[in-house]
């Protein structure tokens, strides 16, 4: 767990300090403005794309027979995801609205998979994401809705918001999924470190089968870092069919339960021994404006060569840009509206939802859906309405 560990210098601790002693517990933080050195090199939106650092592990699952073997494969898939972490607390990028991050994978079989996110609201903040990969009959859709809370020597980034993961060759089977709160510690004493905490569900209602998985957070005087217990049921029944235990930033593992017998510990996920597939990012200079990176890209290379003044600098030039923005759209009347996803009942869906079982269709669909520079155009103006 060291290497999610972090002690701050006096003066940046003071800083922070200076800060803290302004709040009240329970302090919304989404509106308090935190200082650069704390911050992570890139959006929320791409950190989003932990959740896919092995997406190999879900690949395949459209193409298992078993109904429970699938299921199992998601629950691995949904657990291999959170060690990827900063060092020490970090909080990435609050995204702009209109801002988007896109992406793909390529697996070694030479299929790919591709995602999308936009922030789709600004206040509430909403993070609206797509993972398409039609070779691999794979779709999966979500938003996420963080809300931070000052907590005395820790802050909660409380993770709402869900996934939906759907295989378009097994007609009405959907999973899904939800998220562990984030934690970061000794805000105000001791050493500085995230851990994840709370509860989780994975489940399939087609197949009955639910995954209830904790996230628990080391005690002050006992405990350890990083264990997760968990167990699959029969959703109708409650009836137990495997348990679930380990830690999410070393080795998890899984054991059958039949008739109250409990089988032994079978190996789930390594992640010492995983690999970290690595995705595909177009350069920033033939990125749109407001492309994740390319939007940040004077405060990530500030950050980068430890030049805060200047990374404070560009973070206000971008807050200040939506801001005026918000204020125009607001004296003109005019609703803002999502380039890539649309509300509708209750959710943000992509506008491409529903895409063709043909894989070669598909994926023209899904370039034409994701990488159109036509629609970027229309885009860019929309944001800037005063430009030229």
């Amino acid at each position: 767990m060291s290497e999610h560990k972090e002690v701050l210098d006096d003066e940046p601790r003071s800083i922070l300090m200076g800060i803290i002693s302004q709040l009240s517990r329970g302090t919304d933080l989404s509106r308090v403005t935190l200082p650069v050195f704390i911050l992570e090199p890139r959006s929320f939106l791409e950190k989003v794309t932990d959740f896919m650092s092995h997406p190999d592990l879900i690949q395949r699952a459209a193409f298992v027979d078993d109904p429970m073997e699938r299921f199992i494969q998601i629950v691995r898939y949904y657990l291999s995801g959170w060690h990827i972490q900063p060092k020490g607390v970090k909080k990435p990028y609050n995204p702009v609205l209109g801002e988007h991050f896109r992406c793909k994978w390529t697996f070694p079989d030479a299929t790919e998979a591709y995602y999308i996110a936009e922030q789709v609201s600004h206040h509430p903040p909403i993070s609206a994401y797509a993972i398409y990969s039609p070779d691999n009959y794979l779709l999966a859709t979500g938003e996420l809705r963080p809300k931070s809370k000052f907590l005395g020597n820790s802050a909660a980034s409380m993770l709402h918001g869900s996934t939906k993961v759907r295989f378009l060759n097994i007609p009405g089977e959907e999973y899904f999924i939800t998220y562990p709160n984030i934690y970061a510690r000794g805000i105000l004493f001791g050493t500085m470190m995230m851990e994840l905490g709370d509860c989780v569900t994975v489940k399939c209602p087609q197949n009955d089968f639910i995954c209830n998985v904790e996230f628990k957070t080391k005690g002050f005087f006992s405990g350890s870092y990083n264990v997760i217990v968990g167990t699959i049921k029969k959703a109708s029944t409650g009836e137990v069919l495997f348990e679930i235990g380990g830690t999410w930033s070393d080795k998890m593992e899984i054991r059958q339960v039949q008739n109250g017998r409990k089988g032994p510990w079978k190996l789930l996920f390594d992640v010492t021994t995983s690999q970290v597939f690595p995705k595909t990012v177009v350069p920033e200079e033939q990125q749109e404006p407001y492309e994740s990176r390319r939007l940040w890209l004077k405060v990530t290379n500030a950050l980068q060569s430890r030049n805060l003044n200047l990374a404070t600098d560009e973070k206000t030039v971008i807050e200040d840009n939506q801001r005026r923005m918000t204020k125009e759209r607001d004296e003109n009347d005019i609703d803002w509206v999502p380039r890539f996803f649309t509300y509708k009942n209750g959710e943000y869906l992509p506008k491409l939802n529903h895409i063709s079982t043909d894989p070669a269709t598909a994926n023209a669909q899904i370039k034409q859906f994701i990488f159109s520079q036509h629609e970027a155009n229309v885009s860019y103006q929309e944001l800037h309405p005063t430009r030229k």
